[in-house]
């Protein structure tokens, strides 16, 4: 789309935001060195998403492994060049304090390990960096945040969206009011989850789709409203004959009500596939699909009774990049991530009033 065309229909915003964007890209300064992640836990996502993005920060490097699978240890250690001596299990991973090489542990483990992992790093004097959801329960989240605290140390949620660029002009359109003030919003996130899977256990996940792929959806009306819910209403669908769905949730759909008057309607779903959202402000709408997967997004905007694609100004890193070095730059400078701690906190707050909700059946004031 020509500059010409992006003004017409953004109404005159699009060099702006351009110039503003790249302006809000990472700061780098110059170090002595890059920061040096461990990555703890050896499963898909980390070997194939997380692991070979290390390669392309540049504040950031992959120098120790844990793993309670001693073959998975040996290869990706051959392959990534850490030696002996900073490869971990489980029953030694706290003598990752006696080891200068490693500033930041990445948490990547079933959801109910993530709190027992990241104390314990705090406890050793690493900061961490924790894939979402942040735990299984408010009380770990705090717990966490309370350890990091008194560790002196700094704690991030692995929330990759707010890195990628599609997702952070939404926001500034979204929270900017460039298609009047948001008055709906329309996320829904969900697959069609295959059997024996860690995540369908809910004693490690916590929970069903929620705790999974629908915390995208929550966490999309958080981000594009820059607010708090006040109240939410959910209701659940699950049928409890399909042998996945024996101790957690399949569907369940919530609606946000944010204060300034936003209702965010919210589906969280492991029997159907989407990934995706729509902001409606007074004067037309913001889309994205999909929304928030490891690449692809597409967005869409609607205004003056024009729809049109909308590619966002380049950046020169990816979502996962971004993400890894955005902590390290955090803590040569000493500055609180986008995206710490409490940020994961304010999710499980939700999803607790979300499951309680669909449980008395009622609406839930937050």
């Amino acid at each position: 789309m020509s500059d010409t065309t992006r003004r017409t229909v953004l109404g005159g915003i699009g060099a702006g935001l351009a110039v503003n964007l790249a302006g809000s890209a990472m700061a780098r300064r110059p170090q002595d060195r890059k920061l040096g992640y461990a990555v703890v836990g050896l499963g898909y996502y980390a070997t194939q998403q997380i692991m070979p993005k290390l390669a392309e920060c540049r504040n950031s490097k992959l120098v120790a492994l844990v793993s309670g699978t001693p073959e998975k240890l040996e290869r990706y250690g051959r392959e990534y060049g850490i030696p002996a001596t900073h490869r971990y299990s489980y029953a030694n991973y706290d003598r990752m304090r006696d080891n200068p090489d490693i500033d930041i542990v990445y948490v990547v483990l079933p959801n109910s390990m993530h709190a027992e992992y990241t104390i314990r790093a705090a406890q050793a004097g690493k900061h961490v960096l924790c894939e979402k959801p942040m735990a299984v329960s408010v009380a770990e989240c705090e717990a966490m945040i309370a350890a990091s605290k008194r560790a002196g140390r700094k704690l991030m949620i692995g929330y990759r969206s707010r890195f990628e660029p599609h997702n952070k002009l939404a926001i500034k359109l979204a929270r900017g009011a460039e298609f009047g003030p948001t008055r709906i919003i329309t996320a829904e996130h969900g697959f069609d989850a295959q059997p024996n899977q860690w995540r369908l256990d809910k004693a490690m996940s916590g929970g069903g789709s929620l705790m999974d792929i629908g915390i995208y959806s929550l966490n999309a009306a958080r981000y594009l409203t820059g607010e708090e819910p006040v109240a939410v209403s959910a209701v659940e669908a699950t049928d409890r004959s399909d042998p996945r769905f024996a101790s957690v949730e399949d569907r369940i759909d919530f609606i946000l009500r944010f204060p300034s008057g936003v209702l965010a309607s919210c589906v969280s779903s492991y029997s159907s596939n989407h990934n995706g959202y729509r902001v409606t402000g007074t004067k037309g709408w913001i889309e994205l699909e999909p929304a928030t997967p490891y690449g692809g997004q597409q967005m869409r905007v609607r205004r003056d009774g024009k729809t049109s694609d909308i590619t966002p100004p380049p950046q020169d890193y990816d979502q996962f990049v971004g993400q890894l070095d955005h902590l390290s730059q955090c803590i040569i400078d000493d500055r609180q991530p986008i995206v710490p701690g409490e940020e994961g906190l304010a999710d499980l707050r939700v999803i607790e009033a979300i499951y309680r909700s669909a449980r008395e059946r009622r609406q839930v004031t937050l």
